[in-house]
């Protein structure tokens, strides 16, 4: 069963030098952490703050491509987890026929952001996944790992 999720953040670790894209439930009950690149973290922001470029970005791309190619992208979803990598499907639909691709859920979700297309959360994932992971994280962090704020 898919869990209809909303982005709830961006966090950063400074002991990866990652970022982490906090996903959350609309019950508030259940979250998310992935750990993503600075790229799609930034790609993300934007799409968050709803910064328009003077160019379009890969994921803008993404979007311009199926409008012009009268495909809705009509939601994504993080699918499975193996080895500790996530995995997602980006929806397309033509008006006719659904089709999914595989991509990172980091792009999916930069893409969904763009054509505020629903972001789902298979259940499996997130009872393996709990905000367990983000409290561990939280709990180990040390002041010394965000170094000089002046």
């Amino acid at each position: 069963m898919l869990v209809r999720m909303t982005v709830e953040g961006l966090l950063f670790d400074p002991r990866s030098s990652m970022y982490i894209l906090l996903l959350k439930d609309a019950e508030g009950t259940a979250t998310l952490p992935i750990w993503i690149g600075k790229p799609e973290a930034d790609s993300i922001a934007l799409a968050l703050g709803k910064v328009v470029t003077p160019r379009p970005l890969t994921h803008d791309l993404i979007k311009n491509m199926a409008h012009n190619l009268k495909m809705k992208i009509t939601r994504v979803a993080v699918t499975e987890i193996l080895d500790n990598t996530y995995y997602a499907l980006i929806y397309l639909n033509d008006g006719k026929d659904e089709t999914s691709i595989d991509s990172r859920p980091s792009d999916a979700i930069a893409v969904a952001l763009r054509v505020n297309a629903p972001i789902f959360v298979e259940e499996s994932i997130l009872e393996k996944r709990t905000k367990d992971e983000l409290d561990e994280w939280l709990k180990n962090l040390k002041p010394e790992d965000f170094g000089n704020v002046m």
